[in-house]
């Protein structure tokens, strides 16, 4: 049995919620369908749906085995679409979303360096913290940094996100430094509009505590928040390529070290269209390349 045949259908089951509208989108028989994911099953001695007479849902197998299979289709048509691509030129304009703070830090190096190896691309960049909708409002490519879910979209991720608990060495001198994360709530927290309200610290003896912290100032930008930290504002936890320099130069301290929230990602997304157009294809292939595993703000 084909594998790709089988793995095309079981993405289908889990996108459409059904085999009855997995088999109307690749045009076959449900039982064709079902057969295929069986076969997958079989093979893979797990199971990767929960099906009953009213829905199908996805296992926790099922879902990693989702994730995996869709990267290895995606990859797979890329090849394919590059090949055909070599001899386009490469050219247009390119619009681009990504959050304020990174695109005025990071992204201006980037473009210049895209557009001296594609000369003819003209880069439209649209800077915003809120979360866009990259197909209603025609971007072609969004840098998102967080936790993906919309599975419509295809995400190639570009590089990981630190995250740092950071205050002054004045305020700290002046309010006491917190040694565990409980002690936190008795402190000013300059909170960023778009993070949830609970954060997870992880110790390093995988011990976590949350805890619903109280802000003294909410801003929709990192920035403002981590100069407000510089001036004794209070206690952030915001990306180390926002505090980064700031901590390198001492004037913020990074404290709780061995609490610091997950790493987060950094994507490139992108509608999945096929026959992708040279210039998006170009520049997705250029930003996931461009800064690798640990980026230059981390290297301080």
């Amino acid at each position: 049995m084909d594998k790709l045949e089988t793995m095309k259908a079981f993405l289908a089951v889990v996108q459409e919620g059904s085999f009855s509208k997995a088999s109307e989108k690749l045009n076959l028989s449900p039982q064709l369908v079902s057969k295929y994911v069986s076969w997958l099953e079989e093979k893979l001695k797990t199971r990767l749906l929960n099906r009953t007479t009213r829905k199908v849902s996805v296992t926790e197998a099922g879902r990693a085995y989702f994730e995996r299979c869709q990267q290895i289709l995606i990859d797979l048509e890329e090849t394919e679409n590059s090949l055909s691509n070599l001899e386009q030129h490469v050219s247009g304009t390119l619009t681009v979303s990504a959050p304020m703070s990174f695109g005025t830090r990071h992204l201006a190096r980037l473009l210049v360096d895209f557009q001296r190896t594609y000369p003819e691309v003209e880069i439209d960049l649209q800077l915003t913290d809120a979360k866009v909708d990259i197909v209603d409002q025609g971007i072609d490519v969004a840098i998102r940094i967080g936790h993906l879910k919309d599975s419509s979209l295809i995400a190639k991720k570009i590089t990981p996100i630190r995250l740092s608990i950071c205050a002054s060495p004045d305020y700290l001198t002046q309010y006491g430094e917190p040694a565990s994360p409980d002690e936190l709530v008795e402190h000013s927290y300059l909170k960023y509009a778009y993070t949830e309200e609970n954060f997870v610290f992880s110790q390093f003896d995988q011990h976590a505590a949350k805890l619903r912290l109280r802000h003294t100032i909410t801003a929709n930008n990192g920035d403002l928040l981590m100069n407000a930290a510089v001036h004794g504002g209070g206690i952030i936890i915001q990306p180390t390529f926002i505090t980064g320099e700031a901590i390198a130069q001492g004037q913020l301290k990074r404290i709780l070290t061995g609490y610091e929230p997950s790493p987060l990602n950094m994507y490139a997304v992108y509608a999945h269209r096929k026959f992708l157009a040279s210039k998006v294809r170009s520049f997705v292939d250029f930003v996931v390349q461009y800064y690798g595993d640990i980026p230059y703000w981390d290297q301080y």
